[in-house]
């Protein structure tokens, strides 16, 4: 053992606490004890009184963990399934009668707060701040010391392989956005999480160094001695080391008095600047200030993606795809350059010696370059999003120039002249419109009335709503030649193809057939909803019909067929990069009915079918059947008649309230049928992969995510950020599910992704 680095917290007391892992008789925890927020006992104290192990509030619930008592605010040190949500007041923790220590969520779940191949005989919350749990043998089977969440103890061990993960905040102990992780070769190292490579670090113990201060000293055996320059002489010190939310490793130095007192000290810091920190900001955003009191700032170009927690990063504030970059003769009159001094990232793919002004333009005339760095004569670009910014203090200056929309300038700088304009013109434009008003009345006269009959019939609301063409019956039923080729089956109705006898062109109505009153309800819905939508990645409405009971729809005609036809039914699917550009053109038509539109809409009944397939391979949303639109105040809706099961969230089947999370869950089910061309529930398969979301799941914890696509070629980074998204957008709780916004940022690689909970609470994962 002598050879394995360890690092350990010898802690010297002066009055010390006796914390061995043998039983104390006093403080046995027996099988069929149990803890409940709502019961008398909420937790199990240590001997000293010292530590509890139990429920802890956290968010709108409670977590399970282990916490320092006498403490104005809970000092938590360990918490149980980290990153599982917050359980209610109903929730139990029991210790069976046939070993096991299972938290129950008190919504019918239940899951294990430990594994271990022995059942338990009992268990005791200890005076070091181990819980620990006893084998029949009365040796200890179990113990939370062996898994760290953020904070080690004195006593306590980190061994090769193991590390201390932040939590999200100090009332948050989920899992955050840092590591220290124990090297090989004893070296301690901390990283952002799910990065270990040597770029991404930000802090090494440097165990073979010197130079330390001398409470904090790393030996040549690998052994942190902890000593305090503030002697305890009237009660109790405890040592704990955390890794902050913040990414800083801090040793601390809890005093408890004789008259039951209490005091904090930070003995120790990794850092002294925050900014040190590498990915204290997040992409395409940079670090400034010293010490507690940086900020994080959006480069030149981009916009905070959440103004309210700048920490998540930035997004740039326009699209290269818009202004065909590559294709444009002239790139200057697309993109202005904009610079900033004495800033760095890391990432760089490409430096050549170049002179300052023609470093900028260089990047304009590289589609693939996002920004890019001068300094010292060589010019360095990179590539979107940028990594790790901050400010830098040297002596030799560094300029960065980004690439700024120049359309986007022109509008802001012409927007007093366009107010301008518009007010002298409006007297005439009033008078004008006027004069084509009068003339109106009796050029469409017999079309008002049409108009009316629809109104009054329908009550649309659309009266004015002239961009819809309205056909008769017989006009549809000829352009269908009776109906006759069915193209598939939608909410309420059958979709067929058709023809118009003007122009020949081809289009496709749906004719509802369901009378009843939820019907004519849906289709108002529908009506509405469609006729104010316009995006490309929406199926366009043409026209409407309405004849009493006969109710019809005419939408563009989608030549490709299906989004399902391609991905279930296709000999060859299609390849990968074609897949995830499916994905995007759907999530991008989902922001839009979610946060662009007229109306906020909630589609509901997201499935490939309901995906068409336009003239270039643009997917577009069809099928607004079970739309619910919502209005400004509104964030939720009340559910009428159900959807496609494999696809509703567990919202409706509780009979509740929807909103727009509804839709991500759909199309986080959706998203992994793109990814493995299959069925979200297939029964022609084994156990583990009838639910397509559970064994996604299960391929990503054990690092197998090749079985997922098979022997295709795909790129593995893409592939993992694909299904990181699909794992957080079908999480049983809408409160976890990103928003659509998000969901495009995280898929463009823009914004970083934690590492998502099992959909499926049931699972656990050892």
């Amino acid at each position: 053992m002598a050879s394995v680095p360890v690092l350990s917290l010898l802690l010297v007391l002066l009055v010390p606490v006796h914390a061995n892992a043998q039983q104390n008789l006093s403080n046995v925890i027996h099988s069929g004890s149990s803890l409940s927020p709502n019961a008398n006992r909420t937790c199990w104290v240590s001997p000293s009184g010292l530590f509890a192990f139990g429920f802890y509030p956290q968010n709108d619930g409670f977590a399970v963990g282990i916490w320092l008592l006498n403490q104005t605010e809970k000092t938590v040190i360990w918490t149980a399934n980290r990153d599982d949500p917050p359980v209610s007041s109903n929730a139990t923790v029991e210790l069976t009668i046939d070993g096991k220590l299972m938290l129950r969520t008190g919504k019918g779940r239940e899951k294990s707060v430990y594994n271990a191949s022995r059942p338990a005989n009992s268990a005791a919350m200890l005076d070091s701040g181990n819980f620990v749990l006893y084998g029949t043998d009365s040796n200890v089977i179990w113990d939370s010391f062996d898994f760290p969440t953020d904070t080690i103890l004195g006593g306590q061990n980190l061994s090769w392989g193991d590390k201390l993960v932040s939590s999200v905040s100090i009332s948050d102990h989920s899992s955050g956005r840092y590591s220290l992780n124990m090297k090989v070769d004893g070296n301690l190292v901390a990283y952002p999480v799910n990065s270990s490579d040597d770029a991404s670090a930000y802090w090494p113990s440097g165990t073979s160094k010197s130079g330390y201060p001398a409470h904090l000293v790393l030996t040549r055996l690998g052994v942190l001695l902890a000593n305090s320059s503030y002697p305890d002489k009237s009660g109790t010190t405890i040592y704990r080391a955390t890794l902050d939310a913040d990414g800083i490793f801090r040793l601390y130095l809890h005093q408890f008095k004789s008259d039951n007192s209490s005091s904090m000290l930070m003995e120790w810091s990794a850092l002294s600047n925050q900014c040190e920190v590498k990915g204290f900001c997040g992409l395409n955003s940079y670090c400034s200030g010293k010490g507690s009191k940086a900020d994080c700032y959006c480069y030149p170009g981009f916009d905070f993606i959440d103004t309210h927690n700048k920490v998540l990063g930035c997004y740039q504030n326009f699209n290269e795809d818009d202004y065909d970059c590559g294709r444009s003769e002239d790139p200057a009159m697309l993109y202005n350059v904009a610079s900033l001094e004495n800033v760095s990232w890391d990432g760089i793919y490409s430096i050549k010696p170049t002179e300052n002004n023609a470093c900028g333009q260089s990047c304009v005339e590289d589609c693939n370059c996002g920004a890019v760095l001068y300094t010292d004569g060589y010019c360095k670009k990179y590539k979107l999003p940028l990594r790790y910014g901050r400010i830098i203090y040297a002596n030799k200056s560094t300029i960065a120039f980004f690439k700024v929309s120049k359309v986007r300038k022109v509008l802001i700088e012409s927007k007093r002249s366009l107010i301008l304009m518009l007010s002298i013109m409006l007297g005439s434009v009033l008078s004008l419109c006027f004069v084509l008003a009068t003339s109106s009345i009796l050029v469409y006269r017999h079309k008002f009335d049409r108009y009316r009959k629809l109104s009054e019939n329908v009550n649309l609301g659309l009266a004015e709503e002239f961009s819809l063409q309205l056909f008769s019956y017989k006009e549809l039923e000829s352009a269908t030649d009776g109906f006759k080729e069915e193209l598939g089956r939608g909410s309420y109705g059958a979709v067929y193809k058709g023809t118009i006898s003007e122009g020949g062109k081809t289009i496709a109505v749906k004719r509802l057939e369901k009378e009843v009153e939820e019907g004519d309800r849906e289709f108002r819905a529908e009506i509405t909803a469609i006729a104010r939508t316009h995006h490309k990645n929406l199926v366009r409405l043409l026209g409407v019909c309405i004849e009493g009971t006969k109710k019809l729809l005419v939408y563009e005609y989608m030549t490709n067929g299906s989004l399902a036809d391609l991905i279930f039914k296709a000999e060859r699917p299609p390849i990968w990069k074609e897949r995830i550009r499916y994905a995007l053109d759907v999530a991008r038509g989902l922001l839009y009915l979610h946060e662009e539109s007229e109306v906020r809409i909630i589609h509901c009944n997201i499935k490939p079918q309901n995906i068409l397939m336009g003239n270039n391979w643009t997917a577009k949303i069809s099928d607004f059947g079970f739309a619910k639109l919502l209005m400004p105040n509104q964030s939720r809706a009340t559910m009428g008649e159900e959807g496609t099961n494999a696809y509703l969230a567990p919202e409706w089947e509780k009979n509740s309230l929807i909103s727009l999370q509804t839709d991500i869950y759909s199309f986080g089910v959706v998203l992994l049928e793109i990814v493995c061309c299959r069925r979200s529930i297939e029964v022609n398969v084994s156990a583990d992969e009838i639910i397509l979301s559970n064994w996604v799941f299960k391929c990503f914890v054990a690092g197998e995510l090749a079985k997922l696509v098979e022997d295709e070629n795909v790129d593995f980074m893409t592939l993992e950020r694909v299904v990181k998204v699909g794992l957080w957008c079908v999480q049983e709780d809408p409160a976890l599910r990103p928003s659509m916004k998000n969901v495009i940022l995280m898929l463009e690689g823009k914004i970083n992704i934690p590492i998502p909970p099992s959909p499926d609470l049931s699972i656990v994962v050892s």
